[in-house]
Parts: C-alpha cells; structure tokens; sequence
C-alpha cells in the first residue's frame, strides 16, 4: 500500500517473498503481491525461482532438539492436527515411549504428574462472538439469519383475513428491504402478491386455518416463485391479521 514509514517501494525496486503462503491466506497474499506490482516493483515469489525458506525447522533439525533435550514427556505444538501426529510419530521413532506422548487439541486439559501425562477433561474454547452488550449470546441461527439478509434480503408479507372463511380483507401488502427496490419491480411486486392470493385460497379452499400452516404456503410459493424470476433467496416473513 506504499505506506509505510521508512520503507518506499519505487519502480525498479526488486521485492523477494521467500515463504509460502499460509493456507487460508492466499488471498491477501496475492493482493499484496497485485499491489507491489502497481507500484512498479518487480515481485520475486514462487517457489520455483528457488528462494523460499521454510519458517520452521526440518524433520532432521527436530530430532537434534529431541537428542539434546531428551524429555521425558512430549506434547506437540503448533500446526493443523496432521502436523501434531506427524511430530508425535517422529517423538516416537526416536524411542519416545507412546504412552509419554500426548497430543492436545483446544480446550483439553493436560494432566502431568511426576510419572505420566494425559488429557484430563476439556473446557469450553473456541471464539466468543461480542454483540453490542452480549458477550456470547449470538447462535448459530442468528448467524445464519444475519448471513442471508447481507446477501439476499427480506420481504416482508402483510396480509389480512376473515376469521372464519381464511378469505383475505386487506392486502396482501409487500415490503422489500435488500432484495428489491419496489418502484423498479412493479411487476415483479404485483405477481408475488397473486401469489400470495393463490396459495391462502388454496388454503382457504382445503380449510386450512392454523397460522403456522397459512405462513408455510405463502413463504413456500413466494420463495419458488422469486428464486425462478431472480435466482436469489431473500427471507420470506409473512405477518397475518385475522378479523
């Protein structure tokens, strides 16, 4: 991004990247790669060209560390689980005894006493989500809510009946937040409503009554029809008055 204090990069500087990236972050990688370029750096950083350097030390250097220290117990660190195993299995090929060796992961409790390890027990871990002032109150159903509003949007179905006769008084009225913008989809609003009208007189027609049932209808008949017209699923929720 050119803004850093000491460091300029100007066109014909040569940048060198000797690392690979880590997985999950190839993106951000590559944009800072994307950026070096636009600034007229010529960016040096596929291992091909010979010049990546790994961040961590070699099977051969491990065992070294393990020769010199010799420990009684062994707990691997730091990578995925495959890593833990692998450096575990290495500890073990060394003469490591396996019931010396344990292998933690988040939240397991490590026992060690002068004459074993083990895993304990485990306590909650992991990531805490803070909303506003609740700390750890958001599910995974709010998450999952909050998701396809961000991409899809709501629609909003208000519709009045007959208490008796599940005939519609009033309405149906639409409103549309993040889906549609209603002045530049009249067409698309006035055909959701027939459809709306269609799936309470067909519930009207079996005498259905049950609130739960009469929402059903409406988000399963606007829901096909809108992902036909617009490819796109915006949450349906449907508010119904009986008079």
């Amino acid at each position: 991004m050119n803004d850093h204090k000491k460091v300029d990069i100007m066109p014909g500087d040569t940048v060198i990247i000797s690392a690979t990236p880590i997985p999950g972050n190839e993106k951000l990688v590559s944009r800072t790669i994307d950026n070096l370029y636009k600034l007229g750096a010529d960016v040096i950083y596929e291992k091909s060209n010979g010049v990546h350097v790994s961040g961590h030390a070699s099977q051969e250097e491990i065992k070294m560390m393990h020769n010199l220290v010799r420990p009684r117990f062994f707990m691997p660190v730091h990578g995925e689980y495959r890593h833990l195993v692998k450096h575990a299995q290495l500890a073990q090929s060394l003469g490591m005894p396996r019931e010396n060796i344990v292998i933690g992961e988040n939240g397991a409790v490590i026992e060690l006493t002068r004459n074993s390890i083990g895993i304990a027990g485990r306590v909650p871990a992991g990531k805490i989500l803070v909303d506003g002032l609740g700390v750890g109150d958001v599910g995974n159903i709010v998450l999952r809510d909050r998701r396809q509003l961000s991409q899809d949007g709501i629609m909003i179905v208000v519709v009045t009946i007959e208490k008796n006769s599940c005939r519609i008084v009033s309405g149906p009225d639409i409103v549309s937040r993040g889906f549609v913008y209603v002045r530049e989809a009249e067409d698309l609003m006035e055909t959701a409503k027939e459809k709306v009208e269609m799936a309470l007189d067909r519930c009207a027609d079996n005498n259905v009554t049950e609130w739960s049932v009469l929402k059903g209808a409406i988000r399963d008949s606007l829901g096909r029809f809108l992902y036909e017209r617009t490819r796109r699923r915006p949450m349906i929720l449907p508010i119904i008055m009986e008079v």
